[in-house]
C-alpha cells in the first residue's frame, strides 16, 4: 500500500544524518548512484534534500547551483539533480516518483532564480528514465559519457 499522503521535501538537517548514513541500495541500483553517507560534507552550491515520509527520511538527492551545471546545458539558471536513491527498505511505495512530482515546487519556492533542472540518467538504468520522463522531464538529446557508460541527459523546466 502506498503511503506517500504525508510526503515531503526538505533541506538537510542533522537530525536526519543517523538514519540517512543507514540507506543501503541493491547492487543494481548502487552502481547508478550515490549512497547520502557519501555527502556528509558538501560544497557550496550543494544542497542536501532530503525525502521526508512524516518526519522520517526515505530518500535523498543533491540539487547543485556549481560550475558542474555547465557539464550539462548551458543555461545560467539552471540546478543539476544528482544521487537520487530511496532507502532499500522504503522502495516499491512510490516515494521517489512523489518526490520528483513536489520537486518542481519545491525548488521554485527555495531557489526562485532556477528556472530548469537538469539531471544525466544512464543508459542502462531503465528504470530511473522512466521516473524520470512519468514526472515531467525531458530528453534533451545531449548525452554525456560518464564513470559506467553513456548517459542521457534530460531536464525539468520550471
Amino acid at each position: 500500500m502506498n503511503k506517500t499522503t504525508s510526503l515531503e521535501l526538505s533541506h538537510f538537517k542533522e537530525e536526519h544524518l543517523d538514519i540517512l548514513n543507514s540507506f543501503e541500495l541493491p547492487e543494481e541500483q548502487a552502481q547508478f548512484t550515490a549512497l547520502p553517507d557519501k555527502y556528509k560534507e558538501v560544497n557550496e552550491g550543494q544542497h542536501r534534500i532530503v525525502i521526508l515520509n512524516g518526519p522520517e527520511p526515505v530518500g535523498f538527492f543533491l540539487l547543485h547551483t556549481t560550475e558542474r551545471v555547465k557539464e550539462y546545458c548551458d543555461n545560467p539558471k539552471a540546478m543539476l539533480l544528482t544521487s537520487l536513491s530511496v532507502n532499500q527498505i522504503e522502495q516499491g511505495k512510490g516515494y521517489a516518483k512523489q518526490a520528483m512530482l513536489l520537486l518542481r515546487k519545491f525548488v521554485e519556492a527555495e531557489f526562485p532564480d532556477c528556472n530548469e533542472i537538469v539531471l544525466a540518467v544512464n543508459h542502462k538504468n531503465i528504470a530511473a528514465q522512466k521516473l524520470y520522463l512519468k514526472v515531467g522531464f525531458e530528453d534533451t538529446g545531449k548525452r554525456k559519457i560518464g564513470p559506467i557508460g553513456e548517459q542521457f541527459i534530460m531536464n525539468l523546466r520550471l
